[in-house]
């Protein structure tokens, strides 16, 4: 279903976009970035929140394939993206698991900025993106996809994030939907 509309007060979650995921992003890292810091500047000149979101550790408990040792990753693994142009009124997450919203302050955040809903962009579409979504949708936000502004290491599983899960969890549309229906209001 395409983008209906935005809420009062939408908020723009994006979703692990550092120097480390980057350089070890697909291809499609570059316009992704790009795609999100428009929207950003976009949300930024409504008034409307703006959170970054990063991953520094990752969740406890066995799992089949190797975590990844942070430890060992350049100090500037977790930075967010230049090319964002973080601002002083822009909310960090800093995230130890694969979504932005388990044991970080990210819902108590968006409920004090009034949000109802969020529009999500970043790396990875079936990781990062997904797991975010599946618990603003619990939570009760509508959420909503910028689908051009996100990318996976796997395009099938990108595919299948788009196709099949985003359209059970909220609205799917372009970088370009979203700020139309923001240059609208």
């Amino acid at each position: 279903m395409p983008l209906t509309k935005l809420d009062d007060v939408t908020a723009l979650v994006i979703i692990d976009l550092q120097k480390g995921i980057a350089a070890m992003a697909p291809q499609a890292a570059g316009d992704v970035i790009s795609r999100s810091a428009r929207l950003a500047r976009a949300f930024r000149e409504k008034k409307l929140p703006v959170v970054l979101v990063n991953v520094a550790g990752a969740a406890p408990g066995r799992t089949d394939t190797p975590r990844p040792n942070f430890a060992a990753f350049p100090a500037d693994f977790a930075e967010i993206v230049p090319e964002l142009q973080r601002q002083p009124g822009d909310h960090l997450v800093t995230k130890h698991a694969f979504g932005a919203f388990i044991n970080t302050d990210l819902d108590s955040y968006l409920r004090k900025s009034g949000a109802t809903q969020v529009v999500l962009t970043g790396i990875a579409t079936s990781i990062g993106v997904e797991s975010t979504a599946r618990s603003l949708y619990d939570a009760g936000y509508n959420v909503s996809f910028a689908v051009d502004a996100m990318a996976d290491r796997v395009t099938e599983n990108h595919r299948h994030s788009v196709e099949t899960v985003f359209p059970r969890l909220g609205e799917s549309g372009s970088t370009d939907d979203v700020l139309r229906l923001l240059n609208a209001r």
